[in-house]
């Protein structure tokens, strides 16, 4: 081990041309990686994509085991090689130079007064360029805040933080624990960090590392209170997900009531723009209400369909 970082990249059927752009520019920081593949159906490419790169270590599963499980491989890896810090990143996260030395640089910085959580990249939309925001609970709903209220460090105080682009110290992930395997995949990131921050921990949004990052499948531009938001667009399966695991969180005490509330709300929007006015309107909720359906229940893992 010669980094401090090790970088977790997870894959599953990957666009390989944009995924070697993202393999190239994250190999321009001062980090190893591990890429961790879910049963890629081009997995053998992948993995020649990593043989010909000397810092990244190829991990492939013979099953798609979810985001969880791949990402705790990864902590595992960088806990028993004795790194400093794991560096989460999605297949089509594609970091901007300085983006790494900037993230532990606010990570030392804040560590010296709070116990730190994570900080995280300002991400740029890679379908239209728009720079992201940083995320706080509001008594009415999520508040945006943006780096132009940045502090004097040049962050900013955010409740959560997406996983992609989000810097931990092996240190936090001892105390706060690993990523909560059952869920699979959305919501993993949130719950994650919700456990922190009910254990005393802050995330900060940090302005000066920037990365270029796709939410969703499309994005749609839409005008919502009179101000306008681009909102992301999954497939069908990906609500299932979305809907059971927030019916799965809203069930635990140690889960921030005003989290919850802010989150319904956003639930309902969802099934508004998705369920009515975007297509494929009826499989999406049909998706949303067998997610709800099984969130009640209590199912976890992967879905036996997909």
């Amino acid at each position: 081990m010669s980094k401090q970082v090790l970088a977790i990249v997870v894959t599953y059927n990957p666009d390989l041309s944009v995924f070697a752009r993202a393999l190239d520019e994250l190999l321009k920081h001062d980090c190893d990686v591990l890429l961790v593949d879910n049963a890629s159906a081009n997995a053998g490419a992948i993995e020649q994509l990593c043989i010909s790169r000397a810092q990244v270590q190829f991990s492939g599963q013979k099953d798609n085991l979810g985001l969880g499980v791949a990402h705790n491989i990864g902590i595992r890896n960088a806990t028993e090689n004795n790194y400093n810090y794991v560096l989460i990143l999605d297949q089509d996260s594609i970091p901007m130079p300085g983006m790494l030395e900037n993230l532990i640089q606010a990570h030392k910085i804040k560590s010296g007064s709070n116990k730190v959580s994570a900080v995280g990249v300002t991400y740029l939309n890679a379908d239209n360029g728009s720079e992201s925001f940083f995320v706080q609970f509001g008594a009415l709903k999520f508040r945006r805040r943006y780096c132009g209220q940045r502090d004097a460090d040049g962050c900013v105080a955010t409740d959560f933080l997406i996983s992609s682009g989000s810097l931990i110290s092996i240190e936090a992930l001892n105390d706060i624990g690993a990523m909560d395997e059952p869920l699979f995949i959305d919501h993993i990131d949130t719950e994650w960090f919700l456990r922190a921050r009910s254990k005393g921990y802050k995330a900060y949004g940090v302005c000066e590392a920037r990365m270029q990052h796709g939410l969703g499948e499309s994005t749609h531009r839409v005008s919502i209170g009179g101000r306008q938001r681009n909102v992301p667009q999954h497939k069908p399966f990906r609500y299932y997900y979305i809907f059971r695991n927030s019916i799965l969180l809203y069930k635990r005490g140690y889960i921030s009531a005003l989290w919850k509330w802010n989150d319904f709300q956003r639930l309902a929007m969802i099934a508004l723009m998705f369920g009515v006015f975007k297509s494929p309107r009826i499989q999406n909720l049909q998706m949303m209400a067998r997610g709800l359906w099984h969130g009640v229940l209590g199912v976890t893992g992967q879905a036996k369909d997909d």
